[in-house]
């Protein structure tokens, strides 16, 4: 197998470091091309090291793998799951069993997906190693992008990092996002003399549990080194345009902070204060600069405007956050939007090789030694919600090898990973962009059956029929009335953004529906939806109140004389429980006759099971 790039010495100075970043620079890209050239064979061995290691362990042991490492044998043996065939196993590892249940090494912690099972987030389990295994993609980026924007390790990204709350389960291991995970890690925190990895915030800042002293301090620090900073980003589009949303409403503190050298009160955290004093000195001139810029009345342009020398913003635009496109243009001046990396709890997967693209061609070249990886051909219903054709019969297609997929199909991704995942159904949809070498370049199409999604919520079609479910039954239902038809819609024109349900509903009591009632509904609803979106409305601050809008009787028989003015069938039509098209927002908006908000927060405590 093809050897990885090694990581810098931490002992390295910044003028030695230069020397080595461009030999490192070299060896990452001939790694990359050593392992895309030979996809097949990497992928072969990779299988047979993680069936070897894993020989003995009771999954394979129950379905009769019988310590076979060859490609054949697994294939015949080892069924196609997901996480509701795996939960029965991963709950006795998480209540405290530690024999080798999935894999051979010990479990080292959970990480939590932002999918969910039963309206809690799902736990995929991982073992240390997989740290060195991210960190490895994590080190193939710059040498990626330094081939398109030089001089990149002149300066400094300022990037919003944060790390979220953890849990612990029963049997003692921690839960938490695969990013806390990374951030809290010794790779990070103690990550070696790069001048790429050369942040604007101290690891204190960005591992304060406090969302807004972490943001505050983050734009502090950034904006104190305006003149360094090279490139910004977040995870995802809709995390930075909230950075940019919270400068809008603290900029004045900030300045201040900025022309006195002090820090604002308000930051109470020792570590960060202690962190961000080390840094920040007086500079009024600097303040004046912040203060005249956030002062004037558009802030189009301002990342260009307060960080002169910025090339690109780096965040995830594809898939639901590319909603978030116009206004990161708007902020930028049309800066470079950049998505370097696809990843998710369950495996990091791969990087994007031509970074300065349009978003609409972003495709991931799937590293072959992060995994193995098969690929479940879809058929996708043509509709409004993107919807997936899930028969029963998908466990039983033959799944399709790495560098076996054709141009131009669709498939949904299929991993087997080092920490104990095999055959596990990911739920991304992901189409054949073009190839790298032998390895397959992939653009992110959707996730399976997702109807709506802000930011790492994901809610599923079955989850919002229950929903509304639980808020008609329970509020509409005493008035006589019910719900003739409705719909839904991730509105991001506001920040943060929010849920938009459209509701017809037919009224037969004669006694009139209070709009105190239908909040009551409003906030039934987001009672009702799984934890990661609550956790959003509740801590992250990252989704706003649910909207529910109320529209005239023959709303949705318009909708569908739309739908088949557009070749719809009338036979097959059937009410999209999501839209997204233009018109449509359009048409629904025009036969709204009064809207309702959530009053307050749906129940949500960090760290307990919901």
């Amino acid at each position: 197998m093809p050897e990885a790039p090694k990581v810098l010495p931490k002992e390295a100075t910044f003028l030695s470091a230069t020397h080595i970043v461009d030999n490192k620079n070299e060896k990452s890209l001939q790694f990359i091309e050593d392992v895309t050239e030979n996809a097949h064979e990497v992928q072969t061995q990779v299988l047979a090291e993680i069936l070897s290691r894993s020989a003995n362990v009771e999954y394979f042991q129950r379905h009769g793998l019988n310590g076979c490492t060859d490609r054949k044998t697994f294939k015949k043996v080892i069924p196609i799951v997901t996480y509701e065939d795996l939960k029965p196993d991963i709950d006795r590892i998480a209540n405290g069993d530690t024999s080798p249940i999935l894999c051979s090494k010990p479990i080292s912690e959970f990480l939590t997906s932002s999918g969910t099972s039963g309206g809690e987030r799902k736990l995929m389990p991982t073992i240390e190693e997989e740290l060195g295994r991210r960190s490895l993609l994590y080190s193939l980026l710059m040498p990626v992008m330094s081939q398109y924007v030089p001089g990149l390790d002149k300066g400094k990204g300022m990037y919003f990092l944060f790390i979220k709350s953890e849990a612990k389960t029963p049997g003692g291991l921690v839960a938490r996002p695969v990013l806390t995970s990374y951030y809290k890690s010794f790779h990070f925190k103690n990550r070696f003399n790069d001048p790429y990895t050369n942040y604007t915030s101290p690891n204190e800042v960005i591992l304060c549990p406090d969302s807004y002293q972490s943001m505050y301090s983050q734009l502090l620090c950034g904006l104190f080194q305006n003149r360094e900073v090279l490139r910004v980003g977040a995870v995802f589009a809709s995390g930075f345009i909230r950075a940019i949303k919270f400068l809008e409403k603290h900029w004045s503190s900030v300045a201040e902070d900025i022309r006195t050298g002090t820090l604002n009160p308000e930051i109470t955290d020792f570590s960060v204060r202690d962190s961000v004093l080390k840094i920040l000195k007086p500079n009024p001139d600097l303040a004046d600069f912040i203060e005249e810029e956030c002062r004037k009345e558009s802030w189009k342009g301002i990342i260009t405007r307060l960080w002169p020398n910025t090339k690109y913003i780096d965040v995830i635009v594809t898939g639901t956050m590319s909603q978030y496109i116009p206004t990161l243009d708007y902020y930028s001046n049309g800066l470079p939007l950049v998505c370097t990396m696809y990843a998710s709890s369950e495996c990091y997967f791969g990087l994007n090789l031509n970074p300065l693209c349009k978003p609409s061609e972003v495709s991931y070249t799937l590293i072959p030694t992060m995994a193995y990886f098969e690929f479940l051909p879809v058929n996708r219903r043509d509709g409004f919600t993107n919807s997936i054709s899930d028969s029963n019969s998908d466990k039983n297609q033959e799944l399709v090898e790495l560098v076996d997929v054709k141009l131009g199909e669709e498939y949904e991704l299929v991993v087997t990973t080092y920490s104990g995942l095999y055959r596990y159904q990911v739920g991304d949809i992901l189409k054949v962009a073009g190839f790298k070498n032998k390895a397959p370049q992939f653009s992110f199409v959707c996730r399976k059956n997702v109807v709506l999604s802000i930011d790492s919520d994901k809610t599923d079609e079955v989850e919002l029929q229950n929903a509304v479910e639980n808020a008609t039954n329970k509020h509409l239902n005493p008035f006589g009335a019910s719900l003739i038809e409705y719909t839904s819609y991730a509105d991001t024109s506001t920040i943060p953004g929010h849920y938009v349900l459209y509701w017809e509903i037919s009224q037969n009591g004669s006694t009139p529906i209070p709009g105190s009632v239908l909040e009551d509904c409003c906030l039934t609803v987001e009672e009702s939806l799984n934890s990661v979106y609550r956790q959003g409305r509740v801590w992250d601050k990252s989704i706003g109140p649910l909207e529910i809008k109320m529209v005239e009787i023959g709303t949705f028989d318009k909708l569908m004389d739309y739908a088949l003015s557009q070749g719809a069938s009338i036979n097959q039509y059937k009410a999209p429980r999501c839209v997204k098209f233009t018109p449509l927002v359009q048409l629904l908006n025009s036969g709204v006759v009064s809207n309702y908000f959530s009053p307050k927060c749906p129940f949500w405590v960090p760290g307990q099971k919901q």
